[in-house]
């Protein structure tokens, strides 16, 4: 990066100390007492004189002057060193275009107050242009760089949040499978076997997809399959399910455990309310460029657990870091069924 800057910067000092050597070699065009080779010699000493003298200023700049903190006594230094980069470039032409001169012609070259007058305040305006533009170009770069820090700044703390929200199976609901897994074993350790099985099942996807922002939707149907299944050991006939899917929308991809944490706000806070339990209904169909995923409860919405607040927000908030207003979510009550419904892109 720093190669680039070095090589545009070096770029950019030629072209711009050409501007006052060809206005000066352009005196070859017009009928002049001047010698062409003095001509050729005066432009080139303007062009080298203004990049020596603003190099040193750019040097001085680099070393001396923070621009993370400024100051009343950093814009004293800026000007010091101006005044003494304009009255280097001064002096330099000067010098230089008297020893050519004398050099190239028969006789001495006669420096009225007019040309000294005229070079002096070229001179200040010169430099004065110079050190605007170097600015100017310098606080471009540490914004664009500032700006690329805030970027990459916010990409980290959106997958540290991604990786907080996302693929983390709900504590109590470990804690009451493995003592209904307990109890079932009395009863059939066969079926106990089975449900030891989903359970390290679901913990495997967990583990597996805490990294990852995209899994193909036939995994997420694999771990509500087996959610639902630990559920029915505590519900029993109290919970029933479907499931409505186009096959050929198995393998389209999306957040993981998204549907199943629909699914697990439906069976604590609707079913599970219930003295007669009721029926889970997962839909799930595309509708144009977009996947409708629609979760029915019977049951009325009411609004009366923290937890069922922080669980929908990890939806909402997981939704917008992936796919930021492209997505959305919706929760709502119509006739006797409670309905989620998740909208997101399929591109």
């Amino acid at each position: 990066m720093k190669s680039i800057q070095n090589k545009i910067y070096w770029i950019l000092q030629i072209i711009g100390w050409s501007f006052p050597a060809i206005n000066s070699w352009a005196k070859i065009l017009i009928e002049t007492p001047l010698k062409p080779t003095y001509i050729f010699f005066e432009g080139l000493i303007i062009l080298l004189s203004g990049i020596i003298a603003s190099s040193w200023l750019r040097s001085f700049i680099k070393k001396n002057i923070d621009f993370e903190k400024l100051a009343s006594k950093t814009f004293i230094k800026i000007s010091l060193a101006y005044i003494a980069a304009a009255l280097l470039y001064f002096s330099q032409m000067m010098i230089l275009t008297f020893i050519a001169y004398n050099s190239l012609h028969d006789k001495s070259i006669e420096i009225t107050t007019i040309i000294l007058i005229s070079s002096f305040v070229n001179s200040f305006i010169f430099m004065l242009f110079w050190l605007v533009f170097y600015i100017s170009i310098k606080a471009i770069i540490r914004l664009r760089l500032a700006k690329a820090k805030q970027f990459a700044l916010q990409s980290s703390l959106n997958e540290g949040q991604l990786n907080t929200l996302k693929g983390q199976i709900n504590p109590h609901f470990m804690f009451n499978s493995l003592n209904n897994i307990r109890a079932l074993i009395l009863e059939d350790k066969y079926k106990a076997r089975d449900m030891i099985t989903r359970l390290s099942e679901m913990l495997r996807y967990s583990l597996a997809n805490h990294s990852v922002n995209k899994i193909k939707l036939s995994e997420e149907l694999e771990m509500v399959e087996n959610y639902l299944a630990l559920s029915k050991i505590q519900l029993e006939e109290r919970l029933e399910h479907s499931i409505e899917i186009d096959k050929q929308l198995l393998t389209i991809e999306i957040p993981p455990m998204i549907i199943q944490m629909l699914v697990e706000n439906a069976v604590k806070h609707g079913i599970s309310n219930q003295q007669n339990g009721g029926t889970i209904s997962l839909t799930i169909q595309k509708n144009e460029n977009m996947l409708d995923i629609l979760v029915s409860n019977n049951g009325q919405l009411v609004k009366t657990s923290q937890s069922t607040q922080l669980g929908l927000k990890n939806i909402k908030k997981r939704l917008q870091l992936i796919y930021t207003e492209s997505a959305s979510f919706n929760l709502f009550e119509k006739g006797n069924f409670v309905h989620a419904k998740i909208t997101i892109p399929l591109k």
